[in-house]
């Protein structure tokens, strides 16, 4: 208006103010939605059911074992859907997680601290790194780590030196590493073999334990699951599983099996190379390799709640047709073969 200053009311400043204040504040969680959540844990203590996607979910929700809530069928907190119901009995809570580990360790955390949780059972699919088992096949491993946290060490230095801040006990060369001059194509030449990457060094995570003191960290590297949980597993090794895609004449070579594994491995990383693969297996001994576990088992040991997971596996990481991942053929197999499983274990938790 030609150089005219309009000036605000003080009443309106002041109005704006808390609109902005209102708008910074959404992460708050409303009263409303607390009288929900505490209607809610009427109904608990319940098993905790963590599943990274909607079509590891979706089976369940269609299954004649999962009874919905008629109460509280659904809470929205946050951007997440906590869905309740019974399996056999056993009161749950459910909650899809979203791709990675940031997702699976923020929807963890806040089913446990939202909610009357006894216990996590977490389940999907994974790529597998185990050649003495095929596609289709559970499995339930004892330990979970995490593999994508690293300290990737600069050019020229080698195993003998130490890692940047390792004295500080932020890094660590315990857990070991991968160098990618091993991996380098045309070894025979030196010129050739050696590879800028250097190294990387696999490092655990930091963890806060409810039961230490705050700020206090310590270290884990492999998450150990319930011990009772994966014994009571072993009743579920003899379930008959189908070996074809529904409503298809794809079949597997023979029908899927339940088997409980030592380990798991998790990163944010979809493995399709046969070579890493390779490495995981040997260095570290995993069988499932995916992208959410290690999250579920790091918050539910740090909470000191028992945890269980089922992975099944839809493909071999880097191997089997050169056309492609197995994965899109067998993925509705791995899912409901999973989904079967957890479905027949979470009654087994009703007395626990």
């Amino acid at each position: 208006m030609g150089g005219v200053r309009q000036q605000l009311p003080a009443g309106a400043v002041v109005l704006i103010a808390v609109a902005l204040m209102a708008t910074s504040a959404e992460g708050y969680i409303s009263g409303k939605t607390w009288t929900a959540i505490n209607r809610a844990n009427r109904h608990g203590p319940f098993v905790g059911l963590v599943v990274p996607n909607t079509f590891e979910m979706v089976p369940v929700l269609n299954s004649p074992s999962f009874v919905a809530s008629k109460t509280i069928p659904n809470l929205d907190v946050q951007g997440r859907r906590f869905r309740f119901g019974a399996i056999g009995g056993q009161n749950v809570v459910m909650v899809m997680t979203g791709l990675s580990m940031l997702n699976a360790g923020l929807a963890t955390q806040m089913l446990l601290s939202l909610f009357r949780v006894k216990g996590i059972v977490h389940w999907g699919i994974a790529g597998n790194a185990n050649e003495d088992l095929q596609i289709g096949d559970v499995t339930i491993p004892e330990y979970w780590a995490h593999l994508s946290l690293w300290n990737w060490q600069r050019y020229g230095d080698g195993k003998e030196n130490e890692l940047p801040l390792e004295a500080a006990g932020d890094y660590t060369r315990e857990y070991g590493f991968l160098n990618f001059s091993d991996y380098t194509v045309g070894q025979g030449n030196p010129a050739l073999s050696a590879n800028e990457l250097n190294s990387i060094w696999y490092q655990p995570e930091e963890i806060f334990p409810a039961s230490g003191v705050p700020e206090e960290r310590q270290h884990a590297f492999w998450v150990r699951a319930s011990k009772r949980y994966y014994a009571l597993a072993a009743k579920l090794e003899g379930m008959e599983l189908p070996a074809c895609v529904n409503g298809t004449t794809t079949c597997l070579p023979r029908a899927p099996r339940v088997v409980r594994v030592s380990r798991g491995c998790s990163g944010n990383v979809f493995l399709d190379n046969a070579r890493y693969r390779q490495f995981l297996r040997t260095k570290f001994e995993c069988t499932p390799i995916e992208m959410e576990s290690a999250a579920v088992a790091l918050v539910a040991y740090q909470q000191g709640v028992p945890f269980l997971t089922i992975r099944s596996l839809s493909d071999l990481a880097g191997g089997g047709s050169a056309l492609g991942n197995e994965a899109s053929t067998f993925i509705s197999i791995a899912a409901q073969n999973a989904v079967d499983v957890m479905l027949k274990f979470v009654p087994l938790l009703k007395e626990q």
